[in-house]
C-alpha cells in the first residue's frame, strides 16, 4: 500500500493492546478502500486523512477497536454502523476480525464517500 505512513507503522509497532490485530485490519481496509486516503498520527493516534481528517482510532479501547469519524454526521449515504446522534462526530466499533470483515463494505463506502465529497 503506497498510502501507508512510516510514522503510523512505527506507532503500530509499539502499540501494546489486545485489539492490535483488529486495529491493523481496519487500517488495512481503509487504506485499500481508496488511493486518495492517507494516514498520519494526530492526537497520539492513527488518523486517516484526505483534504481533512476523516477518522481517528481511540487507542486505549481494549474490548473493541473504535474509530471516531470527526464529521461523520455530514457523510451522505446510509451507514448503519456509524453511531452517535450529535451534530458532528460519529463512531464505528469493531469487536473482532470477523466484525471488520462484515463491516468492510460499509467502511469502504464511507472512505469513498469522504474522498468523493472532498473532490466534489
Amino acid at each position: 500500500m503506497s498510502n501507508r505512513n512510516s510514522e503510523v507503522d512505527a506507532w503500530m509497532a509499539g502499540y501494546d493492546n489486545p485489539q492490535k490485530p483488529v486495529v491493523e485490519a481496519v487500517r488495512k481496509a481503509i487504506l485499500a478502500a481508496d488511493p486518495r486516503i492517507g494516514e498520519t498520527i494526530k492526537w497520539s493516534a492513527p488518523t486517516f486523512v484526505y483534504k481533512g481528517n476523516l477518522a481517528s482510532f481511540f487507542p486505549k479501547a481494549k474490548k473493541h477497536a473504535t474509530l471516531m469519524f470527526h464529521t461523520g454526521a455530514q457523510l451522505k449515504g446510509d451507514f448503519p454502523s456509524l453511531k452517535g446522534d450529535g451534530e458532528t462526530a460519529r463512531s464505528m466499533k469493531f469487536s473482532d476480525l470477523a466484525d471488520v470483515e462484515a463491516k468492510g463494505g460499509e467502511l469502504c463506502a464511507i472512505v469513498k464517500e469522504w474522498c468523493d465529497g472532498k473532490d466534489g
